[in-house]
């Protein structure tokens, strides 16, 4: 059995210790699928449908053409090893915007690099990253983008510039709600923020004590 937060107690190292008890607890869990439910405050892009204009270069399961507040999201979450034996986690995000639902979709691998993870983004792998995982003074996990490359055919282009995307998301603990928080954002120096999304989410094993909030019901709280 692989722990549901394997990829980042690897990255991470001796530096997981700081993450809040709360967080590295659910880290530990063994769990090789596992699920989680909440609420988005805010999310989506604020390009709304001009961002499907990047559907014939990066495929699906990565780009939303919707913006809303209060948006009820689940992720579905498989642990596992690569081939080399490393640890992987593959998600699937399902946004609930009202009229449609959208997801993102992405597979972290840990590299040979300390604190570094390999993120493949979208159905067809076409975006790839480097993110850099630490530990915030609060106990969050902190997930910044150090690179980000677009396969096109045999080609692997690296976005910079004017191309650049600069991806920042925390994942932390709120004492109050005995919850999850999640923040992110991507930014482009253009074009501003293109996907942000914030609010709070719980695992599965824990929805059940929460009245409204059964997996798959679209009503959280």
């Amino acid at each position: 059995m692989t722990a549901r937060g394997a990829v980042f107690l690897a990255a991470l190292g001796d530096d997981a210790e700081r993450l809040h008890p709360e967080i590295l607890a659910q880290m530990r869990v063994e769990a090789e699928s596992d699920s989680a439910v909440g609420v988005f405050s805010v999310a989506g892009s604020r390009f709304g449908r001009l961002t499907a204009l990047g559907y014939p270069v990066v495929g699906p399961g990565l780009l939303v053409t919707r913006f809303a507040r209060d948006v009820p999201f689940r992720i579905d979450t498989v642990a596992g090893r690569s081939r080399s034996g490393r640890a992987t986690l593959a998600a699937r995000r399902e946004f609930r915007f009202p009229g449609a639902i959208q997801h993102i979709s992405d597979r972290l691998t840990v590299i040979d690099r300390p604190g570094v993870l390999h993120n493949v983004l979208g159905v067809r792998g076409r975006v790839e990253m480097l993110e850099e995982c630490s530990v915030t003074s609060e106990g969050s996990l902190r997930m910044r983008s150090r690179a980000v490359a677009l396969r096109v055919g045999r080609h692997r282009i690296t976005l910079r510039g004017i191309l650049r995307l600069d991806v920042d998301l925390v994942d932390g603990w709120d004492d109050a709600e005995q919850r999850r928080t999640i923040a992110m954002r991507a930014t482009n120096p253009v074009l501003g923020t293109v996907l942000e999304y914030r609010g709070w989410y719980r695992h599965a094993e824990h929805t059940d004590r929460d009245a409204g909030a059964a997996p798959g019901s679209g009503q959280y709280e």
